[in-house]
């Protein structure tokens, strides 16, 4: 199978050429409140240093058509990641405003701990926004109560094999949540996802990526994926 791969919630040029010479297909900033936030000048500046074939994605959070659109514009993103629960219809706008070479993810959040029950309320989700032909994709997230990404911590997978990843044909679906170069093969063994995204599994510290850790994790998701 062909895995996409994003190494999100970087905050400076050498960490994106991290994931550039590991080997990644998308780099992701988080455009929002966060350990790992960066402006949109430092989003530009990084942008603007990587080469044009990898993918540069803005994460946003409870942001409208005017930000996101002048977000994209002034950074030179390729794609955006819609974090949040986004109203119905923003998508589309986001569509008709920058154009069908853009890619546009939303994500849903897997509740830590509620297992099958989590799995049914996710598989809802994901099949509503099936019918939104704006998005090119939706990636599953782990949330806790006190964050809406980054946690480190694994969403169900187990729960999720069968009632949220499997049968989703025709949505491309992005494991994300808890990834690390230990586990994202058998993350994707058991979930077969279109894609993978890290964050804190590749980090140093939050905001710092390292190295070593970014160039395992891509190896061991494309050995996965060729398995």
């Amino acid at each position: 199978m062909s895995l996409w791969v994003k190494i999100c919630g970087n905050t400076s040029l050498e960490d994106a050429r991290l994931a550039v010479d590991a080997g990644a297909d998308a780099v992701g900033f988080v455009l929002a409140p966060s350990p790992r936030q960066v402006t949109v000048t430092e989003t530009a500046a990084i942008c603007a240093g990587l080469p044009v074939g990898i993918e540069k994605i803005g994460v946003f959070v409870d942001a409208g058509l005017d930000e996101i659109s002048a977000v994209v514009r002034a950074c030179g993103l390729t794609g955006v990641q819609l974090h949040f629960a986004a109203p119905a219809g923003l998508a589309a706008e986001v569509r008709a405003q920058l154009g069908a070479g853009l890619r546009i993810l939303r994500v849903v959040h897997f509740e830590a701990g509620t297992g099958s029950n989590g799995a049914v309320g996710v598989a809802a989700e994901i099949a509503a926004l099936a019918n939104d032909g704006a998005l090119d994709g939706v990636l599953v997230d782990s949330r806790t109560a006190t964050a809406r990404g980054g946690t480190g911590v694994a969403f169900d997978w187990a729960a999720a094999r069968d009632g949220v990843f499997g049968g989703r044909a025709g949505v491309k679906l992005i494991a994300a949540g808890g990834l690390t170069p230990a586990n994202v093969a058998e993350a994707i063994e058991t979930l077969r996802p279109w894609g993978v995204d890290v964050v804190s599994g590749v980090e140093a510290a939050p905001g710092r990526k390292d190295a070593a850790k970014v160039q395992a994790f891509v190896a061991a998701a494309r050995a996965a994926a060729r398995s």
